[in-house]
């Protein structure tokens, strides 16, 4: 079996068996992370090259993790050093690299849409590793990954995506991958942090985060990204976290126990505390460790489609 798409630009353009199939992958790739022995030889004649143009630590380290395990050559690029400050356009800045025989780019840019517009006007493979606000695939993935791990399926659960949505590229990806996977989605937070037409994708809205914990079994925590914020979108922080602030109080105080998640980065003691992150209920380090395992997936099954 082989993926239906020659990049990964968005889950909106993967299909259910893409992502059983990348799963699948994930699943070998790893077993292969917890041998003694890490590496495998797979991809020893692919270069790849990291494109950076906002920062990152967790994305762009466990990419650069992933195509070490299995061998690629990795190059990597960070906007800040780049002629990109000297006014060179995306296109020539890419196409400079290819011409270093690159043979996929994963790429990071702060303009919704960039990695699509790229996957049009050059010949590597192009692996989105988050675009603005829009998409960030490789992440929805794990995140669905980890979800399987700990509850055994995705169909039929019921997951609360909880903060800033509005900004956030996690939520979007994982609505789509989650209603793709047959799982019930809601959001949660301050209405100024609600899209206004998301009830459009078949996501319900609970702006209180008591009820949104009762009704799900998953509680996906975003934090709130000041960096993309032009406006106050809240009183304050105090205010925030006050209102929809997982404590270890609350999730005593529910019925049932829930599945805890976290992007990254954490914004201790403003969406969750420092109690909540570390207890039995998060799988956030597992969140970590999975994105390694997926991001091999799909880089070596991208990677088998190259001409």
């Amino acid at each position: 079996m082989e993926l239906s798409v020659n990049h990964l630009l968005g889950i909106k353009y993967l299909t259910l068996k893409d992502i059983e199939l990348i799963f699948e992958t994930a699943d070998h790739f790893k077993e292969v992370i917890n041998r003694p022995i890490k590496k495998v030889p797979t991809l020893r004649d692919i270069t790849i090259a990291n494109i950076f143009f906002e920062n990152s630590t967790r994305t762009k380290l466990s990419f650069e993790l992933a195509q070490k395990r299995l061998s690629a050559d990795v190059i990597s690029f960070s906007a800040a050093q780049s002629s990109v400050k000297k006014g060179e356009t995306l296109i020539d800045t890419v196409n400079n690299i290819l011409a270093m025989k690159v043979d996929m780019v994963v790429m990071r840019h702060a303009h919704p849409g960039a990695a699509h517009f790229l996957s049009k006007n050059v010949t590597a493979s192009i692996i989105n590793a988050g675009d603005g606000a829009h998409e960030h695939p490789t992440q929805a993935l794990l995140d669905s990954f980890s979800i399987r791990q700990k509850l055994g399926e995705i169909a039929g659960k019921k997951v609360v995506i909880v903060g800033d949505v509005l900004h956030s590229r996690v939520a979007l990806s994982n609505i789509y991958a989650l209603q793709m996977q047959g799982a019930e989605v809601k959001v949660c937070g301050p209405k100024t942090l609600i899209p206004k037409h998301i009830e459009s994708l078949g996501v319900k809205v609970e702006s209180n985060l008591i009820k949104a914990l009762e009704w799900c079994d998953v509680a996906n925590m975003l934090r709130v990204q000041n960096e993309r914020m032009e406006l106050n979108y809240f009183p304050s922080t105090r205010e925030y976290a006050k209102q929809y602030g997982v404590t270890k109080e609350i999730l005593n105080s529910l019925n049932k126990e829930i599945v805890i998640m976290h992007p990254g980065p954490i914004n201790r003691g403003v969406e969750i505390t420092t109690d909540v992150a570390d207890s039995k209920q998060s799988v956030i380090l597992d969140q970590v460790e999975n994105g390694v395992a997926i991001r091999m997936a799909v880089i070596y099954l991208l990677a088998g489609k190259l001409k």
